[in-house]
């Protein structure tokens, strides 16, 4: 991608109504525009990342057994009757009428909708275990929306619904997700410590938030510091028992503020850390909740029809994008980790029409892309100071910095975005040590 035929509308100066680092930055580095409070337009930088994101997210999806569906965004109010949610509900949901005066909502969950696919087609047990996610906008009218992306009124999600003949079942289904999601945020390069929340009425401990460590984080973690050093990308067969698993991880200590109790913490104080954090994904269990009210039941092995038994998996996949930054930045601008930057290295041509550093730029470029390390060239006629600052403030990973001073002596320079980190090297090692280590990294 070149950038001077690329929509990329950096702001110099950071926008009155931005509270928090990763509002600020993503209106500076041109990733979106406000269209209305809480909803935004995604422009191209910042559409690159969600995909991203949205792509592991479906990866792991994936691999877990859950199967993939579309649900609308509008849907009819009669199902959320059944379930007894349409008036409890509140005014976060948008009410509408079609143009048949026939009450319709703008869905900010899908339980309802997706019961209602399960009761239409599914009869037996033997069409168990299911479990069934899609990746759709929301909508959520927040009284007071602010902190950009982070709390909006439209926002990404991706919801999955895991359907099982009995509490057993659902523990393995709840178990599968579980790991998915340590390992989908660990492929972004983060460490999402699973906390146990509250379950309501249905009680036991099939209830966990997934909270990202951010310095701008919305409330207090406590944890055992053995978090930072765990390993969330280990292969897993999903069809074996995973309890041993689940079991490891949450026997590692860490609390909300609101669950951390000082008296009671089996954590010596060398070993308990405490920073903010941010919720990017909840698991919960909810037994027959959907499925006794709206008829959701299938005949089990004795013949006898029974309420399945459900639960919900949500990450806010917009969300994440905030997260990732807030948890990811300095002064300069944004970090992104290699897996879901926008581009995995620049081109910066600091003298744009000089013959030597034009070859030398479109040469790295194109042996960028031919190496699969989706690169974008700065060929823009700016100051050079502007460039550079511009590659930081929307955090590519590495820089690959081409100047005639340089080019005079044989050598470009190259950066580390999360490390600051320069060197000076031949164009051909310049490629050999970007493509090698950010190779590296994304298979990790």
């Amino acid at each position: 991608m070149r950038l001077s035929q690329y929509f990329l509308p950096v702001l110099k100066e950071t926008p009155k109504e931005a509270q928090i680092a990763s509002h600020r930055l993503m209106l500076r580095a041109g990733m979106i525009q406000q269209s209305s409070a809480g909803i935004y337009s995604w422009l191209p930088l910042g559409k690159r990342v969600l995909d991203k994101i949205a792509t592991i997210v479906r990866e792991e999806q994936d691999r877990s057994g859950a199967l993939e569906i579309l649900m609308p965004t509008l849907q009819p109010a009669e199902i959320w009757q059944e379930s007894g949610r349409y008036d409890d509900y509140g005014a976060e949901m948008l009410r509408v009428k079609d143009r048949h005066d026939r009450d319709m909502l703008y869905g900010p969950t899908n339980e309802e909708q997706v019961t209602d696919i399960f009761r239409s087609h599914v009869r037996s047990y033997k069409a168990l275990p299911l479990n069934l996610y899609h990746i759709q906008w929301k909508f959520r009218d927040e009284v007071r929306p602010r902190f950009g992306i982070m709390r909006g009124r439209e926002f990404l999600m991706k919801d999955a619904y895991s359907f099982d003949l009995d509490a057993d079942g659902a523990r393995t289904a709840y178990n599968k997700m579980f790991v998915s999601y340590l390992k989908t945020f660990a492929r972004m390069g983060l460490t999402a410590i699973p906390m146990e929340a509250d379950t309501g009425p249905i009680g036991g401990d099939m209830s966990h938030e997934f909270i990202i460590l951010a310095e701008t984080g919305e409330s207090g973690v406590y944890f055992h510091k053995d978090w930072l050093k765990a390993d969330l990308l280990a292969e897993i067969d999903y069809d074996a028992d995973l309890q041993p698993f689940v079991d490891k991880f949450t026997s590692i200590y860490a609390r909300a503020d609101e669950k951390h109790d000082p008296a009671t913490c089996p954590v010596d104080d060398a070993d308990l850390m405490t920073m903010r954090g941010i919720e990017i994904g909840h698991i919960f269990y909810f037994g027959t909740k959907y499925s006794a009210a709206m008829g959701a039941v299938v005949s089990g092995p004795d013949g006898k029809n029974v309420p399945v038994h459900m639960g919900s998996y949500g990450i806010g996949v917009s969300r994440l994008v905030g997260g990732i930054i807030e948890a990811s930045h300095d002064d300069k601008g944004i970090i992104w980790p290699d897996s879901v930057a926008p581009f995995g290295v620049a081109v910066v041509n600091l003298k744009p029409g000089d013959a030597v550093c034009d070859a030398a730029s479109q040469s790295l470029y194109d042996q960028l892309a031919a190496a699969g390390c989706d690169p974008l060239i700065d060929d823009r006629d700016e100051r050079p100071g502007a460039k550079l600052a511009a590659m930081d403030l929307i955090g590519i990973p590495w820089q690959i910095v081409v100047g005639p001073r340089g080019m005079d002596n044989g050598v470009v320079e190259v950066k580390r975005r999360k490390t600051g980190e320069t060197s000076e090297v031949p164009p051909e090692a310049a490629l050999t040590m970007v493509c090698a280590k950010s190779k590296a990294r994304l298979e990790s």
